[in-house]
Order: structure tokens, then C-alpha cells, then sequence
């Protein structure tokens, strides 16, 4: 199971850590994956959805509709919902 957006398809970062004396060391910069259910009123069902808390704010502002097909539109949509 990937620790990708259902909706925008964002993943993890790469990076580095860096130590007060400037060593690095390889990190992984995760996203803030929630599951979560939404209820899609044009098709009338609740689907449940892996999104980042930045997705979900998005969500609360557009609604699902608009960012479903926003999504559908961008080809960016990893779950058919």
C-alpha cells in the first residue's frame, strides 16, 4: 500500500538531515496521509479516501464534487471513485 494521495497523487519527499556539525544523513520527508470518508451527493455514496491534511482543507474549501472532478479532469485521481 502506497503512502501516495488518493486525490492528487502526491508522495514522499527525499532529503537529508543535517547535524550541528553538517553531516547528513538521507530522510524521508512523509506526507500527512488521513482516511477518511466523504459523502458524494451526485452519486449518493460515501467513499473513503487516503488524503493529505492539505488535500482535506481543499475539501472543506471547494467541496468534494469540484475536486473529484477537478481531479478526473488533471488525471490525478489514483482511486476511481
Amino acid at each position: 500500500m502506497s503512502r501516495k494521495d488518493d486525490i492528487t497523487g502526491k508522495g514522499a519527499l527525499n532529503g537529508y538531515r543535517s547535524s550541528k556539525s553538517n553531516n547528513k544523513t538521507k530522510h524521508r520527508f512523509q506526507l500527512n496521509l488521513q482516511k477518511r470518508r466523504f459523502y458524494v451527493p451526485e452519486e449518493d455514496k460515501w467513499v473513503t479516501l487516503k488524503v493529505s491534511a492539505k488535500t482535506v482543507r481543499t475539501i472543506n474549501k471547494k467541496g468534494i464534487s469540484a475536486v473529484l472532478k477537478e481531479a478526473r479532469k488533471k488525471g490525478t485521481l489514483i482511486k476511481e471513485v
